[in-house]
């Protein structure tokens, strides 16, 4: 088969196409021959050599797939040669087939085409985990997400509004704003020209946010503890602006804050199972009505990933990248 592989940690170029021998399933694990795979941040990550897979996964980057199933290793239960499914993969998405647990995939919604399809496991995986399951987010309450136009943003947003909380973001641009209040936020905020604090303040007439989604860190953990309510959630879920911080603690005692976090590519394929088994009960209904639906940025060809990767590194991407496999 065709991949795209890292030659060596570098920049974009260093993503190079090669031939690959087809992986085989193992017992509960699927084929799938790959028609469209989403791009994502941790991929640029692994491309530069800061983030590798975890033990036994692919060393090939790529988080999330789309196509059919191809092959079914023992001991499959739901799936059959055929299917059209889309998948959170722990690595080897940048190829023309890849082999996943069969409980990390999920039946393509209606209407979609494989390249939305492909745009929905790493985003939807990571929003519903992160906001509703640990952030533990409820119809009513506000929610602040941080990058509000990326890829883990767009999905945030939709997803909070189609659950009834009033939803505040922060963007880098006037048109990224804009965009995310097309999408259902409720108060966009340019952090170039804005403090975020003193908006998010203003917007909830003084409480501040319930729930937090950080993917900055940085200076942003002490802002987000000024800008968070009381009992106020925050979850950590990247650190672009810094993986240290110098905060004032009482700030989280005296609001009883809490502050988590996760990632989710190392975890057990149970964990995986799990939060793939919400996702099916709670919001593919609404992909498949079309209430929301992946907001797409470009598609470029699987053996021009490195241009899929130059785009997302000059930050003007509105939503998802994804590789057109077929």
């Amino acid at each position: 088969m065709m991949a795209v592989a890292i030659t060596t940690p570098g920049g974009p170029m260093v993503l190079k196409p090669e031939r690959r021998d087809v992986p085989l399933p193992g017992p509960g694990e699927i084929l799938i021959r790959v028609k469209a795979a989403g791009v994502n941040r941790p991929d640029v990550a692994q491309r530069k050599g800061v983030y590798p897979p975890p033990p036994g996964a692919s060393d090939l980057p790529g988080l999330e797939v789309s196509g059919e199933v191809a092959a079914l290793g023992a001991e499959v239960k739901r799936w059959r040669v055929g299917d059209q499914v889309c998948a959170l993969t722990p690595g080897g998405g940048y190829a023309e087939y890849a082999r996943v647990h069969e409980t990390n995939a999920l039946p393509i919604p209606a209407g979609f085409t494989y390249t939305e399809a492909a745009a929905l496991p790493e985003t939807f995986f990571t929003v519903w985990h992160n906001v509703f399951q640990r952030g533990g987010l409820k119809g009513g309450e506000a929610f602040l997400v941080h990058g509000g136009s990326s890829g883990i943003g767009t999905t945030a947003i939709q997803l909070a509004a189609a659950f009834g909380a009033y939803v505040i973001t922060t963007a880098g641009s006037a048109e990224k704003c804009e965009a995310c209040l097309r999408l259902g936020a409720d108060r966009a905020i340019n952090y170039r020209t804005e403090d975020f604090v003193a908006a998010v303040k203003q917007a909830t007439e003084g409480r501040g946010a319930n729930v937090i989604l950080d993917m900055v860190g940085g200076d942003y953990v002490a802002r987000n503890y000024e800008a968070a309510a009381v009992e106020g959630r925050i979850v950590q879920i990247a650190t672009m602006g810094g993986a240290v911080a110098s905060t004032d603690f009482s700030r989280l005692m005296v609001k009883r804050l809490v502050h988590t976090g996760s990632t989710l590519r190392p975890r057990p394929v149970e964990v995986k199972a799990d939060i793939a088994a919400g996702l099916e009960a709670h919001v593919w209904p609404l992909l498949s009505s079309r209430r929301i639906s992946p907001v797409m940025d470009m598609i470029f060809p699987l053996r021009e990933a490195w241009r899929a990767h130059e785009r997302m590194e000059e930050g003007q991407h509105i939503g998802k990248i994804v590789l057109d496999v077929a």
